[in-house]
């Protein structure tokens, strides 16, 4: 059993689900159990007591599409290093991706990776399994039958990759897709490129080195066609779909209008319920950013124009963009610095996914309640995870302060993941945690005495547990 906390936080600026202002949150075996406006609670004997004047306090993210690389690759990541990085970044919960050698398709693998997880991790965590043409009573062991859906402490959903990316899952024939999608409950999350239109566009880009060939061959029509049949079987039977990684103006644009949050819908309502993503490297880089950091910043699906990047702003703001997600999928510099074609897709991001998303509340492009909404309150919304998202009495005590003045310059010196770089390198964001607490325990602080990278203060596994999501019908 991992360790839960008791806490005093006072004198925050309390990002709280009713509004935000300045209070104490007092934090008992890992629950909030007390927020008080204004300031004011007495500390208990014996209480851990953190000023927090100055700072602002708010749930602890939670990161929905993450690849830790385990197993398999521990020279990329692992579900410890990437769970620091996680938490250096203020995110308390993730969930990680099922592309790993051997990839997660079976309940066998998935119990050994849960173990794994348990002894690794200082974050809270859960797993999609990877959907394959011919796993399907592997996927109803995780997830249940149509007539009778269960919730696996630590599952997620099921993941269907279809199109090629990184790894061998490919789910991308007619019959295999409408099989998943008329045979499970749930929650079927899809990386959604064509890959016939990927198949047949190659011929014309396979003698090309340049990086701008990247995403001119996986443009945005070929995002679009796969979006729009994976929303198609939703509807045809019904299912609960995320799209995860939106990156064109082509894709967010036809999505308008179809897609809401889970709370929002009626109960017993027969209709699909359909959420999608977008990443923080989508809203702030674009196809300039590429020419100059190439393959560093290739990806799948591709960083496109500043038109389609303005959109996805739009497309989040007005809600039919639900929630952020980071992807984060580290390869090593070596392997990038093969270029295009032979370099892999990916990057790091989850340990300044915040920072970034922080540094455009001070550059005034949205406030510090949308990133919030975005990245804890939505994204728990969006998988049914119980006990999450919200700085609410009762909810769990994954809370994050954070400072909006500290300005620091991203430095590949300082990150946390494996394979030591990042895409932000070089850019001074203003806006970073401070502090991250899990279940009522500090895991991680950045301040004057540990510098800018920050300090662990938990061990591997001391902190952390599998998510719990509501089932879905």
């Amino acid at each position: 059993m991992t360790s839960r906390g008791s806490i005093l936080i006072r004198g925050a600026t309390i990002v709280a689900d009713d509004g935000t202002r300045v209070g104490d949150c007092r934090i008992v075996d890992g629950i909030i159990e007390t927020m008080v406006f204004p300031s004011g609670l007495a500390a208990q004997p014996g209480e851990k007591v953190i000023d927090a004047s100055g700072l602002h306090l708010i749930p602890g993210c939670i990161d929905p599409q993450v690849h830790f690389r385990d197993p398999g690759q521990p020279e990329k990541e692992d579900l410890e290093s990437g769970s620091s990085a996680a938490a250096s970044g203020g995110v308390t919960s993730f969930l990680d991706m099922p592309n790993n050698q051997p990839a997660v398709i079976t309940m066998a693998a998935m119990r050994e990776k849960m173990s794994t997880a348990a002894a690794k991790c200082i974050t809270n965590y859960g797993f999609f399994i990877g959907a394959t043409d011919d796993n399907l009573e592997e996927l109803q062991a995780a997830v249940g039958c149509v007539d009778s859906a269960h919730s696996i402490p630590g599952i997620c959903g099921i993941k269907v990759f279809m199109g090629s990316s990184t790894g061998d899952l490919l789910v991308d024939s007619e019959d295999a897709l409408a099989n998943i999608f008329a045979n499970t409950p749930g929650l079927i999350a899809v990386h959604a490129e064509d890959e016939e239109r990927l198949n047949r566009r190659w011929p014309k880009f396979e003698a090309r080195s340049d990086i701008a060939a990247h995403a001119e061959w996986r443009d945005s029509e070929t995002a679009l066609l796969a979006t729009q049949r994976a929303t198609r079987l939703a509807q045809e039977h019904g299912h609960r779909l995320h799209i995860l990684h939106l990156s064109s103006a082509l894709e967010a644009d036809w999505l308008a209008g179809k897609t809401t949050l889970p709370s929002q819908c009626d109960d017993g309502d027969a209709e699909a319920i359909i959420t999608t993503e977008v990443l923080p490297q989508y809203l702030t880089f674009d196809d300039t950013d590429i020419e100059r950091e190439q393959a560093r910043l290739q990806m799948n699906p591709p960083i496109r124009s500043a038109d389609d990047r303005e959109t996805l702003w739009s497309r989040l703001e007005d809600g039919t963009i639900q929630c952020l997600a980071t992807d984060h999928a580290p390869h090593t510099l070596e392997s990038k610095e093969l270029g295009f074609p032979k370099a892999p897709s990916g990057m790091p991001g989850v340990e300044t996914s915040l920072a970034v998303m922080l540094d455009h509340v001070n550059s005034e492009c949205c406030s510090i309640e949308d990133v919030v909404r975005w990245m804890s309150t939505n994204v728990a919304d969006c998988y049914n995870i119980v006990g999450k998202g919200k700085l609410l009495e009762g909810y769990d005590g994954d809370v994050v302060l954070i400072d909006l003045s500290l300005e620091i310059e991203v430095s590949d010196e300082n990150t946390w993941s494996r394979v030591g770089w990042n895409p932000f390198r070089g850019r001074i964001l203003k806006g970073w945690p401070v502090l991250t607490i899990v279940a009522g325990i500090p895991v991680f602080k950045r301040d004057e005495q540990t510098g800018a990278k920050g300090k662990l203060m938990v061990l591997p596994g001391e902190v952390g547990e599998a998510l719990l999501m509501s089932p879905w019908p």
